[in-house]
């Protein structure tokens, strides 16, 4: 969640806000896709409102990037490397939330995907940024996809639920940050020419 918050005041530099909208955009992207997530399944109350103190590392987070932003040579750079640092734990945590409460396969690979890609996803929307959730080169969803995937499959293999969500950060991560470094990607859709019927 910290570096979540990070990313989201990072956002917030980018913007030229002022200090709130530094603490708004850290504490919106933090806490973000788990709160879309508890609502979806049903969890009364909303993580971060059982633990207040959530917020305030958010605030704090917010603060660090105010004060140090202006001496980062490429912000969007570190952006990128802590978002993908953060989608590897968030894909985990989603997950386990998800089989705690007992879900199946298949919403327990959709809480993964929605605590890690929300909170992005407001952010870009509100801090008027691209979504890289939107950018197919990216490797973003998939990525988050292929990590929550990759616990069901270890867990079905039988390893301890602890390794299997250590998996799932690790190839969450791994997908990420070969998209990056090494251009990994899916195939796009183009859409055929029209036939000339002529």
């Amino acid at each position: 969640m910290l570096v979540f918050a990070l990313t989201g005041a990072l956002v917030a530099s980018r913007q030229q806000l002022d200090i709130t909208g530094f603490i708004f955009m850290a504490a919106l992207t933090a806490v973000g896709g788990g709160t879309v997530r508890d609502l979806v399944l049903g969890r009364d109350p909303v993580f971060w409102v059982e633990r207040p103190g959530l917020v305030l590392t958010a605030a704090f987070a917010a603060f660090i990037v105010y004060w140090t932003a202006p001496f980062l040579e490429s912000r969007y750079r570190w952006l990128l490397w802590l978002d993908a640092i953060a989608l590897g734990c968030a894909v985990p945590a989603g997950v386990g939330v998800a089989l705690v409460t007992g879900y199946g396969p298949i919403i327990v690979v959709i809480a993964g995907v929605i605590t890690a890609c929300m909170g992005g996803l407001i952010r870009d929307v509100v801090g008027n940024e691209v979504p890289l959730i939107l950018k197919g080169s990216e490797l973003y969803l998939t990525a988050a996809f292929g990590g929550a995937l990759a616990a069901v499959v270890l867990i079905w293999l039988g390893l301890p639920r602890p390794m299997a969500l250590i998996g799932c950060g690790a190839a969450t991560f791994i997908l990420r940050a070969g998209a990056m470094i090494w251009g990994w990607s899916l195939p796009a859709y183009r859409p055929r020419p029209p036939r000339n019927h002529g």
